[in-house]
């Protein structure tokens, strides 16, 4: 069956989905994005997603391309067109279309929106989990704002491309003092030498990732000690365990980092434990 996309109020095939040459996402990376996951016909955390989309509107000052109940219409519409049930939506929301022009556009253009679903290899992602990943560090080069999700991701996409080209699934960047920032597309965990879950603050300097916040409540359950405080390479290398968490992966155990093993070089169980814990505690939305 044909994939379909919905752009800009219409639902099209998704080989011929296509936006205006001056919409300024595509010229400008003026917009945002939001990634979610489909798991057993069930959309994950869909209001947290939301919410953040709203802040990240509200900060590019970005109006909604429509009411937040029309536009969980649609997801769940394109979802279901899809034929999805274990996967992950992509929705995106530009400032619109413009003569190109650095300022804002005229009062009154219209957001740009985009939503696709797609299907993503279960399999796969369960041996990543199963064998870990491995992890390289990058200086941090990112503009100041990465609480906001835009869609400039360029630094991100050099960062994976390092890592690919190292043998590596994920590239973390890392502050001019040595402090563990967050990965190219994922938000990085440790577990101390005392059994403690360490994640940075998500105040400045990160993205506060949505499958970051709902881990803190699968801890609540599993009886685990959660501390937001910063923690630097050389603590990550002495951690327990290391992982990373996103809506794409959950939670993916990192087995080693620049080469270095962490721990006996294995995934943890702390890890594993979170993994399995996860869908039982989200938020869980029918499509």
């Amino acid at each position: 069956m044909p994939r379909i996309a919905y752009v800009n109020g219409a639902y099209v095939a998704h080989a011929d989905a296509g936006v205006h040459i001056e919409d300024r996402g595509y010229q400008f990376a003026d917009g945002v994005y939001e990634v979610c996951e489909i798991r057993h016909g069930f959309i994950v955390d869909l209001n947290r997603h939301l919410d953040r989309l709203d802040r990240s509107l509200r900060e590019l000052r970005i109006d909604w391309p429509m009411k937040r109940a029309a536009l969980v219409y649609v997801i769940r519409k394109v979802i279901r067109r899809n034929r999805v049930k274990n996967g992950l939506f992509y929705l995106q929301v530009t400032r619109g279309v413009a003569r190109r022009d650095h300022v804002f556009p005229a009062e009154g253009t219209v957001p740009s929106i985009v939503v696709t679903a797609k299907r993503t290899d279960t399999a796969a992602i369960a041996r990543k989990a199963a064998n870990g990943i491995a992890a390289i560090t990058v200086p941090e080069n990112r503009w100041d704002r990465v609480d906001i999700k835009s869609v400039g991701l360029l630094p991100n996409v050099l960062a994976r491309q390092k890592a690919k080209e190292d043998g590596a699934q994920e590239a973390i960047f890392v502050d001019a003092d040595g402090t563990v920032k967050e990965g190219a597309a994922t938000n990085v965990w440790i577990v101390d030498r005392n059994g403690v879950l360490r994640t940075r603050p998500a105040e400045h300097g990160i993205l506060k990732g949505i499958t970051r916040t709902t881990l803190m409540d699968v801890a609540v359950p599993l009886g685990l000690k959660v501390e937001e405080r910063a923690f630097s390479v050389d603590e990550m290398l002495e951690a327990r365990e290391v992982f990373i968490t996103a809506a794409t992966s959950i939670c993916f155990p990192v087995v080693s980092v620049d080469g270095r093993p962490i721990g006996n070089g294995h995934p943890g169980s702390i890890a594993q434990n979170i993994r399995e814990a996860f869908f039982g505690v989200a938020e869980k939305t029918l499509i």
